[in-house]
Order: structure tokens, then sequence, then C-alpha cells
């Protein structure tokens, strides 16, 4: 698999339950051929992609299960007010 970037988002809550979203990239911005995947924790599980294979997905998941704990913990450690003032 190619150079992949992830994204983590501050922690939010959706229907009575906190879920920190993760967005995947894949590909140059410039060329507008830019692969991505949504995923979501605690569930981590992919919710939409586009470029990647099923195999690559699941790649995806599993990595977002393996660190989970990491990946929660820098989602907690944002704070959306101050990045947007400083934005």
């Amino acid at each position: 698999m190619d150079e992949v970037k992830m994204l983590v988002f501050c922690v939010v809550e959706k229907e009575g339950r906190k879920i920190v979203r993760v967005s995947f990239l894949r590909g140059m911005e410039e060329e507008r051929s830019m692969d991505y995947a949504e995923g979501i924790l605690p569930d981590g599980i992919i919710v939409k992609s586009e470029g990647f294979s099923e195999t690559e997905v699941q790649k995806l998941e599993a990595y977002m299960r393996a660190n989970r704990k990491d990946i929660l913990k820098q989602a907690k450690e944002i704070n959306p007010l101050r990045n947007w003032m400083n934005g």
C-alpha cells in the first residue's frame, strides 16, 4: 500500500455515545486522484471509502482496532475551539 495519511478528529457525541472519526487519505490532491476512507472509533470500522480495495479497507480497520487506545487519546487532546481560533 502506498503512503497513507491519517487524520484524527475530536471526540463528538452522536446518538448518546462518544465517537471519533478517522480519515485515511492516499494520493495527490493536485492530481485529483485522492483515495479516502472514513472510519469510526471505538467500533473500528470503515463506514465509507473510495479507491481502497476491500483488502486495504480490512487492513485499515485492523490498524484502527490495534491502535484504538492511542487514537482515542489523541482525539481527546484535540481542542476544536482553539484549533478554529488559530486556524
